[in-house]
C-alpha cells in the first residue's frame, strides 16, 4: 500500500507541475521517481534507467491525449510529423541502447546537464525563423534521429527540441507545438521498447512489477493521479504570466540539475 501511495503522490506532484508549467515527461517525472526509488532502496545502478524508461511509458499515454487535442485544434502538420517520425523511431531506439550501456552516474550526469541547459534556454529569447530548407526530408530525418536519441536518454517527449527547430524552420509557434505533440508518441513507444529490451538483455530484469527498465506499478500510480492533477496546475497557471512561469520553471530545472549533478 505504501508503494502505491508513493507513486500516486509522485503523480500528483508531476501532474500539478506539468499543468502549471505546460511541460511534463522526464524533466519532472524522472527526478521525482528517483527520489521515490531511492526511498524504496532500489538498486542505485539501475534506478535512473528505470525512472527514464517508466517516464517514457507515461508519455505513451499522455502523448495520445495531447496529440488528439492539437489535431482537433488543427495545429498539427502531419506531413512534417511523417518526415520526422522515421528518424525519431531510430533515434529513440539508439538513445535507449546508449542509456542502457551508460553507468547510472554517467546517465544521471547527462540528465543533470540537460536540465541545466533547458533552464538556461528558458531565459533566452525565442528563436527566429531562418530557412524553410530545414523542412526538407534529409534535414528532418537527421534532426529526428538526434531528437530521438536525446529524448530517450532523458525520458522526454521531444517537444523541447522539436518546437525550436520548427520555429527556426519558419513554422508558427502554435503549429510547431501541435506538430511536436504528435512526435511524442513515436519517441515514447520506440524508447519504451528499447528500455524494456535492454533491461531484460543486459540486466535480466523481468520479475514482479518490472519488465526491463519499465516499472509498471510506478507507471499506473503516476498516470492514475497525474491526469486529474494536471488541470489543477493549468488553472493555477492562469494567474501567472507566461514570462513568470518560464522563469519559475527554469529555477525548478536549475535546482533539479544541481541536485542530480552533486548527488
Amino acid at each position: 500500500m505504501i508503494e502505491w501511495l508513493s507513486y500516486a503522490g509522485a503523480g500528483v506532484i508531476a501532474g500539478v507541475l506539468a499543468g502549471l508549467f505546460g511541460i511534463g515527461g522526464g524533466l519532472i517525472i524522472v527526478p521525482i521517481l528517483l527520489l521515490v526509488f531511492s526511498w524504496q532502496t532500489m538498486a542505485a545502478d539501475v534506478a535512473i534507467h528505470v525512472a527514464i524508461g517508466t517516464s517514457l511509458m507515461t508519455i505513451v499515454v499522455t502523448s495520445l491525449s495531447s496529440m488528439r487535442a492539437h489535431h482537433g485544434y488543427g495545429t498539427t502538420d502531419w506531413i512534417l510529423v511523417k518526415k520526422l517520425t522515421p528518424g525519431l523511431i531510430v533515434g529513440s531506439l539508439l538513445g535507449a541502447m546508449i542509456a542502457a550501456n551508460l553507468s547510472s552516474q554517467w546517465l544521471q550526469t547527462f540528465f543533470a546537464f540537460f536540465a541545466l541547459l533547458m533552464a538556461v534556454r528558458l531565459w533566452l529569447p525565442l528563436p527566429k525563423a531562418l530557412s524553410p530548407k530545414l523542412l526538407t526530408l534529409s534535414f528532418m530525418s537527421g534532426y529526428g534521429v538526434f531528437t530521438g536519441i536525446i529524448s530517450a536518454m532523458v525520458g522526454i517527449g521531444g517537444g523541447t527540441l522539436v518546437v525550436p527547430y520548427l520555429v527556426v524552420a519558419g513554422q508558427k509557434m502554435q503549429r510547431a507545438v501541435g506538430t511536436a505533440a504528435a512526435c511524442g508518441f513515436p519517441i515514447a513507444v520506440s524508447g519504451v521498447i528499447g528500455f524494456i529490451w535492454m533491461g531484460i538483455v543486459k540486466y535480466n530484469i523481468n520479475t514482479g512489477w518490472q519488465t526491463g527498465f519499465v516499472h509498471w506499478q510506478a507507471f499506473i500510480g503516476i498516470i492514475s493521479t497525474s491526469i486529474f492533477m494536471a488541470p489543477i496546475g493549468a488553472r493555477l497557471a492562469k494567474n501567472l504570466s507566461h514570462e513568470k512561469l518560464s522563469k519559475l520553471f527554469s529555477l525548478v530545472l536549475l535546482t533539479v540539475g544541481l541536485l542530480l549533478l552533486f548527488r
